[in-house]
């Protein structure tokens, strides 16, 4: 039997261990080695039970990573790149590195850090929706995606693998052609981003007075603003060395019209109710909370790649660069 090493031990990671857990040997590589059960449940909508019993769990690289077959990252975007340094002493010379989420600089990190020739995975997009029940023991899937699209590199038995894949996530899994066409992402660094934007632009400092729905409150506004985005995104996916058609529009991906179509399809996605905004709650309401990855990962670490490709290839970017600012000085305002 293989053995899969999750790093991190969010909402993803969890996930993961729970349905890798099903066919490998599992050893988790995470900061709290202490909060976590030997036993975790991950459930689905569907009412399957994922179930994994942990050969490692540690927060020391040289643990758990020496005899890992495959080792996937499920971080947030501000940790890939010294936790690819940390476990790069510690990896077998065959094994298999890769990323959950990519959008936020994993291939670029990883291209940078680690040998050449290392084989590499990232997905396009996240295989599903996770939201944790209890930290170290229990966590929900709450929609799997109908298909995936992977980037695998330098791995002779790249069709093998993303069977398994596709088995283990339950959707196929499609093998593209360019690290490119997962690194540039028109889903978090765009979704998010946009949509804080338009919560956020205006603050002056008050309390609000409810935290709304991220996504069922959203706006025929925050529409407009995101298809905008996505607008001149696509002039950056046209330049770029890839596939015609590899990143679709979102109006594409998520098959609407206009601006109004595309805020009933928010609207109508099972996965996203219930999803409050990225604030705390504070005496008499609610601020925004500048610690969520909502804004730490998406601006600095995924709306970044987007703004500087376009840089480099002399596209214009005004609203792309005009929320891309706004975000990086409003995490960093007191």
């Amino acid at each position: 039997m293989q053995t899969v090493c999750i790093c991190g031990g969010g909402s993803l990671g969890t996930v993961c261990a729970g349905v890798f857990g099903e066919s490998y040997r599992i050893n988790l590589l995470t900061q709290r080695p202490e909060c976590w059960n030997p036993r975790i449940q991950v459930f689905d909508a569907q009412q399957n039970c994922f179930e994994c019993t942990f050969n490692c769990i540690s927060s020391n690289p040289a643990d758990c990573i020496a005899d890992a077959d495959i080792v996937l990252l499920c971080l947030p975007g501000y940790l890939i790149e010294d936790k690819l340094r940390q476990i790069a002493p510690f990896l077998k010379a065959d094994a298999k590195v890769g990323s959950i989420v990519s959008s936020t600089g994993f291939f670029f990190f990883a291209h940078d850090i680690l040998p050449q020739g290392s084989r590499l995975f990232g997905f396009q997009r996240v295989p599903f929706i996770a939201r944790v029940l209890e930290y170290g023991h229990s966590a929900n899937i709450l929609g799997y995606k109908k298909e995936l699209k992977i980037v695998i590199e330098n791995d002779p038995r790249s069709q093998s693998f993303a069977s398994e894949l596709s088995r283990i996530f339950r959707a196929p899994v499609h093998i593209l052609d360019s690290f490119y066409e997962v690194s540039f992402s028109n889903s978090n660094p765009i979704l998010h981003t946009s949509r804080l934007y338009n919560l956020f632009s205006g603050w002056d400092g008050g309390i609000f007075a409810r935290n709304p729905l991220f996504y069922e409150d959203w706006t025929d506004a925050d529409s407009r603003l995101i298809l905008q985005m996505d607008s001149e995104f696509m002039e950056l996916v046209g330049a770029l060395p890839i596939k015609k058609g590899s990143i679709p529009a979102l109006k594409d991906y998520y098959e609407v019209a206009d601006a109004e179509g595309f805020t009933a399809k928010i609207h109508s996605i099972t996965a996203f109710k219930g999803i409050k905004s990225p604030m705390k709650e504070v005496d008499g309401g609610y601020v925004p909370d500048k610690g969520s990855r909502y804004f730490t990962e998406d601006f600095a670490f995924g709306l970044r790649w987007i703004v500087e490709y376009c840089d480099k290839y002399g596209i214009p970017a005004p609203t792309l660069h005009h929320v891309y600012d706004w975000g990086c000085k409003f995490v960093k305002s007191v």
